[in-house]
């Protein structure tokens, strides 16, 4: 069993989405830290107290992600090739080192938002309208 969620100011007003993937903050209040670690949700808010267990962004950031990093690198990449004439070296460092990175800064954004979206749909596992 849950406990309840301890009201809130009614002048409270929630961040959007971007807000959240940016800064990483709780989709309730905006204060406190959504994660503990680069990726791991943490288990509630120690700001307003909000329970996180709802969030589950399951593989969707990184489908988004993978889009998203293959369209960027791969253009960047063929740029580099064919206007700029560049070695497999470079091609092996910079999109070794870039493309986790990169992936690692969207991952978060990305998630960020999901989260943050599924607390303002109140989205669960397994519920339907009937």
């Amino acid at each position: 069993m849950t406990t309840p969620e301890p009201p809130l100011s009614p002048l409270l007003i929630e961040p959007s989405p971007g807000t959240v993937g940016v800064k990483g903050c709780c989709p309730r209040c905006g204060q406190g830290a959504l994660f503990k670690q680069v990726l791991v949700v943490r288990d509630r808010c120690e700001a307003c107290g909000l329970d996180y267990r709802f969030a589950d962004a399951g593989d969707g950031p990184a489908v988004f992600a993978i889009f998203i990093l293959g369209f960027g690198v791969l253009g960047a990449a063929l740029i580099a090739e064919f206007k700029y004439g560049a070695s497999l070296w470079f091609h092996i460092v910079a999109w070794g080192v870039l493309t986790p990175l990169l992936a690692l800064g969207l991952l978060r954004l990305l998630k960020g938002m999901l989260i943050s979206q599924q607390y303002r749909t109140k989205a669960a596992q397994g519920q339907r309208d009937v």
